[in-house]
């Protein structure tokens, strides 16, 4: 499996019952603690394997950083976060290369295992399946106003905490249902990785604006403008893909463009498993995730917002 569908990872079968997933992020700082950025970069990284049904195994650091003009204590740290993420996936970092540039950015290359038999799609959603979400919408929104200083230390604090987590966890509860497609919202927003699972299905997603789960003071944060480059590029070229009611308050309209740094997963299955993976995921200590639609017939755009 490779980029055709735009699925999260790449998947190579070695033998009947076992294959190997192979994946690639990484960007630059979105937060100013050198250790807490790593953390959230090498959780973003892992995401796509846990999104595909697979169990990463290990990683190679991605990284690039200036020879002058900052402390190489700096870079040091950056990589302890990302040693200290993938200790708790159980991923062993086997190595890496750093390039020399003024901006920083850091990543990781994670290979995992999966069994070819049980890999999850970002296709193959079906007309009368649930939409389920993970994790709460709004880092996008709430790291630009950190960067203006518009940010108030709680909602900074809850961000952190949401990017920062692996979805591990959410990757086993789905393991455990029928699902029939999934990804993780990332830099494309819900919206856009929506429209890539509904077009690569042949189906429309319904999505109920007022279900989706939103970060603290997100509200706020819309009225005041603060949005993301990336938000606003998501709608230029979702703008003949989709179709947002107009009854949608801002912030939700916002919310579901908006780039996601190590988003929730988005699960596609049957309405009736819908609630014992709720209950899992909430048990799992993800209490913002939600049942935020539904699945049906291909009629015009792939995604409706209302």
């Amino acid at each position: 499996m490779g980029i055709s569908t735009s699925d999260d990872a790449g998947v190579l079968r070695l033998r009947d019952d076992l294959a190997i997933v192979n994946t690639v992020d990484f960007f630059t700082p979105i937060v100013d603690d050198p250790y807490t950025f790593g953390a959230i970069s090498a959780a973003n990284s892992l995401s796509d394997v846990y999104a595909m049904g697979g169990v990463p195994r290990t990683a190679l650091n991605v990284a690039c950083f200036p020879q002058q003009g900052l402390d190489k204590e700096v870079l040091a740290e950056i990589l302890r976060g990302g040693a200290v993420k993938a200790e708790e996936a159980g991923v062993v970092v086997v190595g890496g290369h750093t390039v020399d540039d003024p901006e920083i950015k850091y990543g990781m290359a994670v290979t995992g295992t999966i069994d070819p038999r049980r890999v999850v799609r970002n296709v193959g959603a079906r007309p009368g399946d649930a939409l389920v979400l993970t994790k709460p919408l709004g880092t996008g929104i709430l790291t630009t106003a950190l960067k203006r200083d518009r940010l108030a230390p709680a909602a900074y604090q809850e961000a952190v905490r949401w990017m920062a987590l692996l979805n591990k966890s959410a990757a086993e509860a789905m393991l455990r249902r029928d699902v029939h497609a999934a990804t993780d919202v990332t830099g494309f927003g819900l919206l856009g990785h929506g429209h890539e699972m509904a077009r690569g299905s042949g189906v429309t997603l319904e999505i109920d604006a007022a279900a989706l789960p939103l970060l603290p003071d997100l509200e706020r944060l819309v009225s005041e403008g603060h949005l993301t480059g990336g938000c606003k590029r998501n709608r230029a070229y979702l703008d003949d893909k989709v179709a947002v009611g107009a009854g949608v308050r801002a912030a939700l309209r916002e919310a579901a463009y908006d780039p996601q740094t190590s988003g929730g997963l988005l699960i596609a299955l049957p309405a009736l498993e819908a609630a014992a993976l709720l209950d899992d995921l909430r048990a799992a200590g993800l209490e913002h995730a939600r049942r935020i639609g539904r699945v049906a017939a291909a009629r015009g755009p792939w995604v409706e917002l209302a």
